[in-house]
């Protein structure tokens, strides 16, 4: 028998939170203002995940990346308010294992200061135990440093957690801590992307993370090997 679970730890844009509206937003104003043609939101949302350097820089030159930066961050702090929704489950699901006695967090790649917004636009800054993002950490996504830290926060081992995320990063991420993960296909990688990633289960709604994770309490599965996915 594995050791039960005690903390699920959630990857946040595409996993618990629908904020390509105001990502989008942020991107092609950003573009406008140096000058540049907008994008489709679908090249958007497959720049994401990466922190916002890496988004932005994926439209607009190196020479010209500072100042963007900066303008995509003024716009985007006042574009999350707004731009930002629960992802259908998500609200229930942190209710839920609240609850049931779960310590929760957030591993996130976007910047403390936009993870705290969008969290307390959705009114939702008490449900977490603790939240670590990218700024926070000298390797983010997909190195391991992030979970590790949250692991070492609560003095848990990673056989104690379940890492939730949207995106091969997170996958890899993981894998890279020791903590199995499930792969939610709400975000912007493909179920054939993740797949590759070898998580411990895919699933097309996070509401089926409740199942998943009733199901490693009981049997202590410590693989993805029975899982469906």
């Amino acid at each position: 028998m594995g050791q039960k679970i005690q903390l699920v730890i959630f990857d946040l844009d595409g996993t618990l939170v629908d904020a390509y509206q105001a990502v989008a937003g942020s991107v092609n104003y950003t573009l406008a203002q140096t000058g540049r043609a907008p994008v489709d939101d679908k090249a958007i949302k497959r720049a994401v995940g990466w922190g916002p350097r890496h988004l932005v820089g994926m439209f607009v030159g190196r020479e010209d990346l500072d100042r963007a930066l900066s303008i995509y961050r003024q716009h985007h702090a006042r574009a999350l308010k707004s731009g930002t929704k629960w992802l259908p489950g998500a609200r229930e699901l942190i209710e839920a294992l609240d609850g049931q006695g779960y310590r929760l967090a957030i591993a996130s790649n976007r910047p403390t200061r936009f993870t705290h917004i969008i969290l307390k636009h959705l009114k939702a800054e008490r449900a977490f135990d603790h939240v670590l993002c990218a700024d926070k950490v000298a390797e983010p996504k997909p190195a391991g440093e992030m979970l590790e830290k949250i692991l070492a926060k609560f003095s848990l081992s990673p056989e104690e957690a379940l890492y939730v995320g949207d995106m091969t990063v997170d996958v890899e991420t993981g894998h890279a801590a020791g903590v199995r993960t499930i792969a939610v296909l709400t975000g912007s990688s493909s179920r054939e992307e993740v797949a590759a990633c070898k998580p411990l289960a895919i699933i097309d709604h996070i509401k089926e993370a409740a199942g998943i994770l009733e199901d490693l309490q009981i049997s202590g599965k410590t693989s993805g090997d029975d899982i469906c996915c």
